[in-house]
């Protein structure tokens, strides 16, 4: 097995031996009494043919940030001549646990544990620090069109129409808090959509439909920042505990197979990286005690609040798009657009990501500090 070259991930068999807390996080939550620590397990159990298989399994960020901290990763596989990797992208946005059982293989199991801890995200905008910003190279990457977050076209357009009452001098901030409240406004949560939808902004835009969940409402806000020049990315994970400011929708502990949940930043100079979701507050209006009229008081509130904001009961996955799952037979034509849920692959093919009563995965998280 290979693990990740980052020293600050203990990835040994038996670095934590829940449910007693190990030293790691313990030492950290004494440290730091305003994050919180939880452990998260993914099990995947492929019922497929005997020989090859291959699974993907999300990882969370590569580097640490100050709201979120990988403290362990311990794969497991009930089959000894299971070879586990943990696998980069080459631009360091995605990590994975990559599984692969040869022809030999009667069984396809694999389980990694995580910790991870978590600090709320408040940020205020006061007196900036000229220090915080970005390269001219690090603009350009947060700034470019990708397959399904185009940058010209209708998406431009679309970008200009959201900034037409914005003055031309104003700052990156204003300009944010321009197309977020045109995405608040304009889009709404979809309940049909399958999973977190796609992200397909420019499909979105020219058909006018912009209906769909959180890959789809916060790619939009993405790719309309990034049109207006405003370095910006969807930031991919899954919520892990239930909200403590007493939104029910807005949270999920226990098995949260299901609670996968994309959302955004913009980078601000002299701010760094700014929080946003404006796709949860269309959840919140959805689905939020049978849903809320847009003026209610808990909607004005978490629109408020959701601009430079994250209630961190949710652990970050990657900001990757356009994702190459490393050692698929299928080619380039199966990239999936973004990793947020665990992949496979047999002789058959590739496994629905998003059906994991037939495709046999489960994710559960629990608080331990």
């Amino acid at each position: 097995m290979t693990i990740s070259r980052r020293s600050a991930i203990k990835t040994i068999a038996g670095a934590f031996a829940l449910p007693t807390l190990n030293p790691i996080s313990s030492a950290f939550a004494q440290a730091n009494p305003n994050w919180s620590t939880y452990e998260i397990v993914t099990e995947v159990n492929l019922e497929s043919p005997n020989g090859f298989a291959e699974t993907w399994i999300p990882l969370p960020l590569v580097f640490d940030t100050n709201y979120f901290r990988t403290l362990a990763i311990r794969p497991e596989s009930s089959d000894p001549k299971a070879v586990n990797q943990i696998y980069e992208t080459a631009d360091k946005q995605a990590r994975m646990l990559w599984t692969k059982w040869d022809k030999s293989a009667t069984n396809h199991s694999v389980k990694v544990s995580i910790l991870v801890s978590t600090c709320n995200r408040n940020l205020e905008i006061n007196q900036a620090n000229p220090a915080l910003t970005l390269s001219k190279a690090e603009k350009s990457y947060w700034t470019r069109g990708t397959k399904y977050l185009p940058t010209d076209g209708i998406v431009k357009a679309k970008a200009q129409e959201c900034l037409a009452n914005v003055p031309a001098n104003a700052t990156d901030v204003e300009k944010a808090k321009a197309i977020y409240n045109w995405v608040v406004d304009n889009t709404h949560r979809d309940p049909k959509t399958r999973g977190c939808g796609q992200g397909d902004v420019k499909l979105m835009l020219e058909t006018n439909n912009l209906g769909g969940k959180c890959a789809d409402i916060n790619a939009v806000f993405v790719a309309l920042a990034r049109s207006a020049g405003i370095p910006a990315r969807d930031v991919y994970g899954i919520r892990i505990a239930d909200s403590a400011r007493g939104y029910k929708s807005l949270g999920k502990s226990g098995d949260i197979t299901k609670a996968q949940h994309c959302r955004a930043e913009f980078y601000a100079t002299g701010y760094g990286w700014m929080p946003v979701d404006p796709a949860d507050v269309r959840k919140v209006i959805l689905e939020e005690t049978g849903g809320l009229a847009v003026n209610d008081p808990k909607v004005l509130a978490i629109r408020d609040y959701l601009f430079g904001n994250w209630e961190m009961n949710w652990m970050a996955y990657n900001y990757g798009h356009d994702i190459a799952l490393p050692g698929s037979k299928l080619g380039s034509k199966a990239d999936i657009p973004f990793l947020m849920y665990p992949q496979a692959e047999n002789t058959e093919g590739r496994f629905d990501s998003l059906d994991p009563d037939n495709f046999k995965y489960k994710i559960t998280s629990r608080q331990i500090s």
